[in-house]
């Protein structure tokens, strides 16, 4: 996340948009924290949960992705072609978009078992980085969440990206979504999305 020059924190604090006091902001990393907390407790109870492994799936499903904000993502991985289409392609390319994704995210549910180190919360006005640390199989890696409050629900921090190892999962999509609208228009994309889409369901 972008530091301010110290000039323009300077006029954040005479004129007070968006700035937080410290206290403000420590008290809002604790909430972020607890909210992270609660969630991996959450995960971690649902996979040993004594339930049929349909049902334990998706609830885990859920509670793994619950923090997304899909749009905004989605939004970022299609960069400049967001504003070429209509409301409706961006309702179906996000739909069918955080199906993916929500479906792959329980491909290999023992990686939700490995420990998590919060490493530092960072605050600034209506944005906030988590970063975290984790092992999975011996393997050390950086987990950075990238948090905005929601639109609908101002008291709610959702992700619009996630950076694993500093490699963004949103722009990763960018280069991979873009290249394809480029050279053969949103439309196959939607066509390749939903072919993915059905391919994993099965």
């Amino acid at each position: 996340m972008r530091s301010l020059k110290t000039v323009f924190l300077v006029l954040l604090l005479a004129v007070g948009s968006g700035y937080l006091s410290p206290s403000h902001a420590q008290d809002t990393a604790a909430d972020i924290r607890k909210m992270m907390e609660s969630r991996d407790r959450e995960i971690k109870s649902l996979l040993d949960a004594a339930e049929s492994d349909d049902l334990r799936r998706s609830r885990l499903k859920e509670v793994i992705n619950g923090i997304i904000d899909f749009r905004e993502m989605g939004k970022t991985a299609l960069g400049d072609h967001w504003t070429n289409i209509s409301e409706q392609e961006r309702d179906s390319f996000v739909t069918v978009f955080s199906q993916i994704v929500r479906d792959q995210s329980i491909s290999n549910l023992d990686i939700y078992r490995a420990s998590i180190t919060y490493d530092g919360i960072s605050v600034e006005g209506s944005t906030a980085v988590v970063r975290t640390s984790t092992v999975y199989k011996d393997v050390p890696a950086r987990v950075e969440y990238h948090l905005h409050k929601s639109a609908r629900n101002e008291n709610r921090w959702m992700a619009h990206d996630f950076l694993l190892d500093d490699v963004s999962t949103a722009q990763g999509y960018a280069r991979s979504f873009q290249s394809v609208v480029r050279k053969r228009g949103f439309d196959a994309l939607m066509s390749s999305l939903r072919k993915k889409q059905s391919q994993i369901a099965k």
